[in-house]
């Protein structure tokens, strides 16, 4: 099953951003502010958001390509040369109107203490542009992954998600918002808990929520749902059956981009023909050993399948 991961070929498509860390030490509070002073020593950029789902896809063999917004700027410059690094294939578009979306970190004792982002929506005429050239791509690739974060670059997901259907492609979506109506007749949607709890609302039983979850599928025509539940695993609902599976984190450092490595290890094993419930547990496996690693990062096909 390993060696056909480098024949998979998914695309994906989303909210581009920069994930920049600043490194230092702390050792002094400021006499401004009581806040820490940390002095910087190091710094580090990697891809963020859905160019991380197409990094992690990468990291296991698959053949990754990334379609997104960047601004025609020193830190778009710098996500190109990171997916040429990380052996992606760029479908990157320039917008001269908006900067790249930025999220630097200050860390300071192996701790985050501060994040600043740097976003803007980007215009109407790139994303109508995008829309046409994910059109064209359909046909080179197998899986779509549709990662939203919510920054505007996916506004035309409904007409995405019917194209792709229409073209034979199994379609996951990484939802955000109160409203996932956009994301109907996907294959399938892996929404964490707190994503799922605002358009469902609370449970208080395990039946009440896979009540919840199934009518949830039932509505948008999914396949299925994957929900995410951070310490208590992921469960994966069908056409009348679910399978729970418990986390398997041995020791929890960080967990930005988790979600990012789960569904891109999904459509990485999806892609070689596997069923849901070996996509769902190799998916979960890669999650509990990229929550030990800090930062946005990835998963190796030598850790996900050591024996």
């Amino acid at each position: 099953m390993t060696t056909n991961l480098d024949n998979v070929r998914i695309l994906v498509v989303g909210d581009v951003m920069l994930d920049r860390y600043w490194f230092g030490d702390v050792s002094r509070i400021s006499p401004e502010a009581p806040v820490p002073v940390v002095r910087i020593a190091r710094r580090e950029a990697r891809l963020g958001g859905a160019a991380n789902v197409a990094r992690n896809a990468a990291a296991l063999g698959a053949q990754a390509g990334l379609l997104g917004i960047v601004g025609n700027d020193e830190a778009g410059d710098e996500v190109q040369q990171l997916l040429e690094g990380s052996g992606i294939r760029s479908y990157l578009k320039r917008d001269a109107a908006i900067s790249t979306i930025i999220k630097l970190r200050v860390i300071g004792r192996q701790q985050q203490m501060v994040r600043i982002d740097f976003e803007e929506a980007p215009t109407d005429t790139v994303l109508r542009d995008k829309l046409e050239q994910f059109k064209t791509l359909l046909p080179d690739y197998d899986v779509i992954v549709l990662s939203d974060y919510a920054k505007g670059s996916l506004v035309a997901v409904a007409d995405m998600i019917a194209a792709a259907r229409a073209a034979g492609k199994v379609v996951m979506v990484d939802p955000k918002g109160d409203d996932f109506t956009r994301y109907a007749g996907a294959t399938v949607l892996t929404p964490n808990k707190a994503e799922f709890k605002l358009i469902a609302g609370s449970w208080s039983t395990e039946d009440q929520l896979t009540a919840k979850a199934q009518a949830m599928r039932a509505e948008l025509k999914l396949d299925a749902l994957l929900l995410t539940r951070s310490e208590e695993g992921m469960t994966l609902y069908t056409d009348g059956a679910q399978v729970h599976m418990p986390a398997q984190a041995r020791e929890v450092f960080d967990v930005s981009g988790a979600g990012d490595t789960v569904i891109a290890t999904m459509a990485c094993m999806l892609g070689t023909g596997a069923g849901w419930q070996q996509a769902v547990e190799t998916a979960n496996r890669a999650g509990g050993i990229v929550v030990g690693k800090l930062g946005t990062a990835t998963v190796t096909r030598e850790e996900l399948f050591a024996s």
